[in-house]
């Protein structure tokens, strides 16, 4: 019981819904796992046996293309449930970006216990179709939106995910890492971050931090809504 009530992030996933109480039947059939930096822990077409909740750290989810290149779909932070996979293998790899920690839940023994916890099922049905509205989104980012559009997106989107302050946060990726997210190259994502600097909507305090120093101009220009510049 102790890990689980210890959880940090435990609230904010789909592990809430499990009263404190019952917070020791959770506990047993929780495997805990650390991914170090650039380790897989998720492989695209292995079983899916299990269902992971990141309780610390980020990774990078990819698929691969029949050619072996890599196309980035997605983070996840800490609270992310993943292998929510509606066939029997998963859809995705999952590599750690730092340190991941994780609890892994066998799909069997889960499910018993969602038996018991109907509150539980419908968590995991809302982190479902956030995937899925995830997926549409990135669709327009790829298909329609301009770089500055799609960069302007990802850091509004990243400043919700982990923020250290208001507008204030982490970009635990590298920028290679946003760029195939984006589909832009690493020069343009480069460029346009050190434009947003000079326009003083963002700035960067260091590789990995970003504050926001102009959302309401970030957000109208994501949203397409702000004159398109360079």
């Amino acid at each position: 019981m102790r890990p689980c009530a210890a959880c940090g992030v435990r609230q904010t996933s789909v592990c809430g819904a499990i009263p404190e109480t019952d917070l020791i039947r959770l506990a047993g059939i929780a495997i805990g796992g650390i991914a170090r930096p650039g380790t897989l822990f998720i492989a695209e077409t292995d079983p899916a046996t299990a269902f992971f909740n990141i309780t610390s750290g980020a990774a990078r989810l990819y698929k691969l293309l029949p050619d072996r290149r890599r196309q980035i779909t997605g983070f996840a932070n800490g609270g992310s449930f993943l292998g929510l996979a509606v066939s029997d293998n998963y859809a995705f790899s999952a590599e750690a970006i730092d340190t991941v920690r994780y609890c892994r839940f066998p799909r069997a023994r889960l499910r018993e216990l969602i038996h018991d916890f109907p509150l539980m099922e419908e968590r995991m049905l809302k982190a479902a179709s956030t995937e899925l509205v995830a997926v549409q989104e990135q669709m327009l980012l790829l298909g329609r939106k301009s770089a500055r559009e799609r960069v302007a997106s990802f850091l509004l989107a990243r400043s919700g995910a982990g923020c250290q302050s208001p507008g204030h946060f982490v970009l635990p990726m590298a920028r290679g890492d946003i760029a195939d997210y984006l589909g832009l190259t690493i020069e343009t994502v480069v460029r346009i971050l050190r434009r947003f600097r000079t326009e003083r909507l963002i700035e960067i305090v260091n590789t990995s931090e970003v504050m926001l120093r102009d959302e309401v101009a970030l957000r109208r220009l994501a949203d397409g809504s702000h004159p398109a510049r360079g």
